[in-house]
């Protein structure tokens, strides 16, 4: 059976209170119980000898009994639920109860009878007799026999505040289960109204509205937490949202240029506009090429970011390759008038070298793009035992602050006519950024506009095993 979060609490709270309460009861109850029976008794003991007293006094210096006041003592006894029996020194009967009044001697040993085993229906009692020396001088001058009705003698006023003991316990119970009950409720009604928000805005998600947001406020952290990621969650789909309709119609006009391009240049020649010369056919195939080539970059892509990515590892140093691509690259740097700088420190590290190559290289790509004429492009190489740490910064255009956690994104360009001569198809990061992460490295970038931009890729020295499955085919 499936319960709302309000009755299960609702049920919890009653199930403590409950608990509690038998709890509560049984171990008072018992100690109560003890205790009770003790004062029973000692009040019943106190009584006889109190009868016992009374009585003693009423012989006089001749050695006579006040008959008339032993009388009224036995009466007030009976009274009280003790039947009492005088005897003289010789052990002859001077007064007794029972030949007093003998039906209500039955009568109070049926009441007391029914007493204790209303309280008490296992305890199996009797009547019993207890016999109570009268002495003065250290000497006897008879007995006074008490009987009552054992183990011992409970009487109305006894078994009233037993009874209403135990109502109060019950009344207690009552008062503490509809208390238990307003209390769940109103916790629940606190905990379930964030959830109940937090449910609603996940069900907007699910049907593809990533603008609803969770603004309620809630005093437990578990609930601020779940809140705070459910809208963390809605931001991140609602940006891939957008980064997905945006690569949607970037990668419909990267292919829309150039097959435009071959689409007028064919229907140009079919309708012999223009003589399918060599010079006619040559445009039709750089612009192939350039299809080509961004679909190699997609492929490309689809390969590095696979589940199943052959990382071709060896131990080598990174600030040779470093060097060895800035060399490759000069030509192309003097031709634009920019200066590139080296200041490497010996790193090695266990890596795929063509991949980290295919890094440097299109970062070093990126700063020659975007690097006005006399501008300087710097490469430094660092780390400690655990990494090492490429930098390659330029003081070229700089990246817009609103675009930069965006440019790693597939297509993405800060550049938004998308203009050729300022860059390729937006792939190059984003391919950069899967071969790090697929190195268990990471790639930050800092930017300011019109000051430069700097590229920090993080690469471990040792690959962990089990991180990642690799061969070294």
């Amino acid at each position: 059976m499936i319960l709302g979060l309000r009755t299960k609490l609702s049920l919890s709270y009653i199930l403590v209170v409950l608990t509690s309460i038998f709890l509560i009861s049984v171990l008072t109850n018992i100690f109560l119980d003890n205790q009770f029976r003790e004062y029973v008794k000692k009040n019943q003991e106190q009584k006889n000898r109190e009868v016992v007293s009374a009585i003693s006094q009423q012989m006089s210096i001749d050695g006579a009994w006040n008959m008339g006041v032993i009388e009224n003592i036995g009466v007030n006894a009976l009274e009280n639920g003790l039947i009492i029996k005088v005897r003289n020194s010789s052990g002859k009967v001077i007064w007794d109860a029972s030949v007093h009044n003998n039906g209500m001697c039955q009568r109070i040993i049926e009441h007391m009878s029914h007493n204790l085993n209303s309280r008490y229906p296992y305890m199996k009692g009797s009547y019993i007799e207890r016999p109570y020396d009268i002495k003065r001088d250290g000497n006897s001058i008879g007995a006074v026999v008490i009987g009552s009705y054992g183990p011992f003698n409970l009487s109305d006023n006894d078994l009233t505040f037993i009874n209403a003991l135990n109502k109060i316990f019950i009344g207690v119970g009552i008062f503490s289960l509809f208390f238990a009950l307003i209390i769940g409720s109103q916790m629940a009604r606190i905990l379930i109204s964030p959830i109940s928000r937090v449910i609603d805005a996940a069900k907007s998600i699910s049907r593809g509205y990533f603008t609803d947001r969770i603004h309620e406020k809630s005093s437990t952290s578990e609930i601020c937490q779940l809140t705070e990621t459910i809208n963390g969650l809605a931001d991140n789909l609602e940006k891939q949202e957008l980064l997905r309709k945006r690569m949607t119609a970037d990668v419909a006009h990267e292919f829309r240029t150039p097959l435009a391009t071959l689409q007028s240049h064919m229907e140009a020649m079919i309708d012999g506009i223009w003589k399918p010369d060599t010079e006619r056919i040559k445009s039709c195939h750089e612009e192939i090429v350039r299809i080509s080539k961004m679909v190699g970059d997609l492929e490309k892509l689809a390969k590095v970011e696979g589940e199943n990515l052959i990382l071709n590892r060896s131990n080598f140093n990174v600030s040779e390759l470093c060097e060895s691509i800035a060399r490759n690259f000069e030509s192309e740097y003097k031709a634009k008038g920019l200066e590139i700088k080296l200041d490497l420190e010996e790193q090695y590290i266990e890596a795929d070298r063509d991949k980290i190559c295919q890094v440097i290289i299109n970062l070093l790509s990126n700063a020659l793009k975007y690097t006005q004429t006399g501008g300087l492009v710097q490469i430094g190489i660092r780390g400690d035992e655990a990494i090492a740490k490429i930098t390659i910064r330029d003081n070229g255009l700089g990246i817009p602050e609103e675009d930069l956690p965006y440019i790693f994104e597939r297509f993405y360009r800060a550049d938004k006519s998308r203009n050729r001569l300022s860059g390729g198809s937006g792939i190059g990061l984003t391919i950069a950024k899967a071969i790090v992460e697929a190195h268990k490295g990471k790639i930050e970038v800092n930017s300011k506009v019109s000051e430069g931009t700097e590229f920090i890729v993080t690469i471990p020295k040792i690959f962990i095993k089990g991180l990642l499955e690799t061969s070294s085919r």
